[in-house]
């Protein structure tokens, strides 16, 4: 794993230049590309919720609600019961992305590895570094709203919703980059999820 907790913010990227092309599954049909979209659908859940974070960004940054009105805000969404667990803006939701990035590396990504023969390494081992950065950004968030929460400075809310954005950010071009290359293998070696 590598250390990103001395990077920028600007410079925790994805390099999506760098990002190997999935080779074709032999014998995958339509029905497996279906298969493998249920992935999507995941993902989808979790840009909702991090829609409702942005939401309440925009709604300070409009001056609707100080920063100190945070907490009150985002304790009327949906996962507010997990704010005070977690104890972050994100909450529940950014404990579940990283589940499910610990579920696809543990289990999925092996398991199509395996199957395809490793013809999907690459694949595999980009997807995985990116799920660093995606965690690095969770973690800094996570400390941003703490600080927020602690003191509703006009530089603590800039802190945290810059560093929202970037997870934002990451986060589609990640989940995009893996919805394209991982479908078709999803559907053909897993079945779908």
């Amino acid at each position: 794993m590598t250390d990103l907790s001395k990077h920028a913010l600007d410079a925790l990227t994805l390099n999506e230049a760098a990002r190997p092309l999935a080779p074709k599954v032999k014998g995958a049909t339509d029905m497996h590309r279906r298969q493998g979209r249920q992935l999507a659908a995941i993902h989808r859940h979790y840009l909702m919720e991090m829609a409702q974070i942005g939401a309440v960004l925009a709604r300070i940054e409009a001056g609707d609600t100080p920063p100190k009105g945070l907490k009150r805000i985002v304790l009327s969404l949906d996962m507010a019961e997990n704010f005070r667990a977690f104890g972050s803006l994100c909450g529940r939701e950014c404990q579940v992305l990283k589940f499910h990035h610990d579920i696809e590396g543990a289990d999925m990504f092996p398991r199509i590895q395996a199957a395809g023969g490793g013809m999907f390494k690459k694949i595999v081992a980009k997807l995985l570094s990116e799920h660093e950065v995606v965690h690095e950004l969770i973690v800094r968030l996570d400390r941003a709203a703490d600080a927020l929460i602690e003191d509703p400075s006009d530089a603590n809310f800039a802190q945290a919703a810059a560093t929202y954005r970037k997870l934002e950010e990451i986060v589609r071009s990640h989940f995009g980059y893996e919805e394209t290359e991982l479908a078709e293998a999803i559907g053909f070696y897993l079945g779908g999820i």
